[in-house]
């Protein structure tokens, strides 16, 4: 019983990471144009969703589609393959024009025929991508048979021209050192689909209250400056004298105010719930933008600059003049327009607040929703005064009056700004690898901000609208004493961890500085500082040394997700901790062009049928996920034990959610703890 049991949990582990994606098929046929051209035609059909790159793509960009044809004395080519009109667009990721195409297309070849021959053979190299995963680049061979009659034509199916097939074991051992044979899967199969959406959409419900209290909080900063503050108690006395005797009335109108606050800044993240609806990752996407990130360096600049007082920033005045209008109609409309009114007349101070806001939504993956959360925390923020003190107006009493400190919590949100604005240009420089703002640059710039907001709060510099400093306040003297002590803790920064050669990571700075392997004077491949391997055999053999489990890494170079799942989900503490600490990682780029050496220049079986001939490192790995794996998408992670011959419980593909992942690579280890 045991035995069948065993059977039928091998059988459903196969099907369901069975995921050999198989998106394009290539059919063949041959035009006859004269007794001695021809015009050799490769159609391809790709599933919705899917596209297939042009054959002339930009440097530096995705792989392009490559045709080849095996050179003989019986024929010889005229010019080179043509290709349809396709879709040209401009790239937010790769930063550039690209062509790509959808549904089918079609690529002509001309030839002439200068001996007799009945068929000609060729090859097709070629990447496609859906909005989540790119599939590593893929070979098919093509045959076109020559018809001399003209009504004639065949139609080849690419996936039936070789049917060869090799010793794979053999081939495995040359490679990888492990036969799949020997690949042993895990009994038991990890959480159902059920499990994972339900703790999916925990994590979403999470994130968005997360999002909401950092709104909230930038509301209530915004709620100390001198745009906001002061009209808390004239707003308030408004609505309660005006209503005389009736104190319902007044709270009422109070209560309808602060909610109208609520709703104008809600209603403010609407236009981005319809690009959101055009494409559900545009948000996201134009992030990795590198003009936009440079656009918002400067916008922050222009804001820090504001808030110290050098100019101020001001929404046109017909826009005031029309909401004061709207004030005199009276009832729900008349409120509603004094609430629009104060967001505009306060907008020189919350708006680099809500520009900040605006830029950590866009650089974050929950897009619109995670924008609409931020605005609602910050309007509730903003609201719940007016709201509270109608009903409660004794408290009023309690509030500070308004002075000298409102713009210094002004100076230092300047200051806070400035810091932000060189976090975009950071990426800017980390997208388009212009090695200039590395680890060093970047924590020299954020010493000497914050080295400069201490000095300011200790009143040793002033800007354009201070008051005389007579006597630091207790709040200045104790949040001098606090930047003080993050500006030594950046300049910690540069101590050098001698295990792995590099600056310390910063754990407050998490998101915000390059990594510290990104440095001029420790250099470090890996992502975020972890050491890594990009060989299989030796991260096998350290694995069986230090007697580890192994995290097999599918990436690529061209992978925006892997990327993503390095930047976002592996710098999460509690997952950097464990795979610096409990797994060998292997990161193998199925895109890798470097050519391989000669004597594993073979050739393999390929998954679905026929044979190819690996090159290059990019062709070894992606044969390796394909034959070992059964999967072909990027990225892709195994947990495998240390001799690689037992994994340890069910791979995984993008997953952005950092509990799911965590609790995956956690199961590992238990497993491998179990099994030893």
């Amino acid at each position: 019983m045991k035995k069948v049991i065993l059977f039928f949990a091998l059988i459903a582990f196969i099907s369901v990471n069975a995921q050999i994606l198989d998106p394009v098929k290539w059919e063949t046929s041959v035009n006859k144009i004269s007794d001695t051209e021809y015009e050799l035609v490769s159609k391809a059909t790709i599933e919705s969703g899917w596209h297939l790159y042009s054959q002339n793509v930009p440097e530096f960009g995705p792989i392009p589609t490559l045709f080849t044809y095996t050179k003989n004395e019986a024929f010889k080519l005229i010019g080179n393959t043509s290709e349809e009109e396709g879709h040209t667009v401009n790239d937010p990721v790769f930063e550039m024009e690209i062509k790509f195409f959808e549904d089918t297309a079609t690529f002509k070849q001309k030839i002439e025929i200068i001996n007799e021959t009945n068929t000609i053979n060729g090859k097709v190299d070629y990447m496609v991508c859906d909005d989540t995963r790119c599939l590593a680049p893929t070979e098919k061979d093509l045959v076109f048979n020559i018809i001399r009659n003209e009504s004639e034509k065949v139609v080849a199916d690419s996936n039936q021209a070789n049917n060869q097939q090799i010793d794979n074991t053999k081939v495995n051992e040359l490679l990888y050192g492990i036969s799949s044979e020997d690949l042993k899967y895990p009994v038991i199969l990890g959480n159902n689909i059920d499990d994972v959406n339900q703790l999916e959409d925990k994590s979403d419900r999470n994130s968005l209250w997360g999002i909401f209290g950092l709104g909230f909080l930038g509301g209530l900063l915004a709620l100390l400056t001198p745009c906001v503050f002061p009209m808390i108690p004239l707003t308030v006395s408004f609505f309660t004298k005006k209503s005389g005797q009736n104190k319902g009335s007044g709270i009422s109108k109070a209560l309808l105010y602060g909610f109208f606050i609520f709703a104008v800044y809600v209603i403010l993240s609407i236009p981005f719930h319809l690009l959101d609806s055009v494409n559900p990752d545009i948000l996201n996407e134009i992030s990795t933008n590198i003009w936009l990130n440079v656009i918002f360096f400067l916008i922050f600049m222009f804001f820090a600059f504001s808030f110290f007082g050098y100019y101020e920033l001001t929404l046109p005045a017909h826009w005031t003049n029309k909401t004061t209008q709207g004030e005199n109609v009276g009832g729900f409309i008349g409120i509603f327009f004094m609430a629009l009114t104060l967001a505009i007349v306060s907008f020189s101070c919350t708006g680099p607040i809500l520009g900040s806001l605006l830029a950590g939504s866009l650089t974050a993956d929950g897009g619109a929703w995670q924008l609409t959360s931020g605005m609602a925390g910050f309007g509730v923020a903003l609201g719940l005064p007016f709201a509270l003190f109608a009903m409660f107006p004794n408290m009023l009493n309690a509030l500070p009056k308004s002075g000298g400190w409102l713009n210094t919590t002004k100076v230092v949100l300047g200051f806070l700004e400035l810091a932000l604005a060189f976090k975009f240009l950071s990426n800017a420089d980390l997208v388009a690898h212009w090695d200039l703002l590395k680890i060093e640059p970047f924590l020299v710039i954020w010493i000497l901000i914050f080295a400069g907001l201490a000095l300011y709060l200790f009143g040793k510099i002033k800007f354009p609208h201070d008051s005389p400093v007579k006597k630091l306040s207790f709040s200045r003297i104790s949040g001098g004493i606090l930047v003080a002590a993050f500006t030594i803790y950046l300049i910690s920064g540069f101590r050098v961890n001698k295990d792995t050669n590099t600056f310390h990571s910063l754990t407050l700075l998490s998101g915000l500085a390059p990594p510290v392997g990104y440095s001029f004077v420790y250099p470090n491949e890996c992502p975020n500082n972890l050491n890594c391997f990009k060989d299989l055999k030796e991260g096998l053999a350290y694995a069986k040394t230090v007697n580890k489990p192994i995290m097999l890494d599918f990436t690529g170079y061209a992978c925006v997700n892997c990327r993503k799942m390095e930047e976002h989900v592996w710098s999460i503490d509690k997952i950097d901790k464990i795979l610096r600490d409990k797994y060998v990682l292997i990161s193998l780029y199925v895109d890798d062009k470097k050519e391989l050496p000669n004597d594993e220049r073979v050739e393999v079986n390929r998954i679905n049928g026929g044979t190819r001939q690996l090159e290059n490192y990019g062709h070894k790995w992606a044969n390796f996920q394909t034959q070992f794996f059964q999967s072909n998408s990027q990225p892709y992670y195994v947990l495998l034990s240390p001799d690689g011959t037992q994994i340890l419980n069910n791979p995984i593909g993008y997953t952005p959610d950092g509990d799911e992942y965590y609790n995956w690579l956690l199961d590992g280890v238990q497993i491998f703890k179990k099994n030893k």
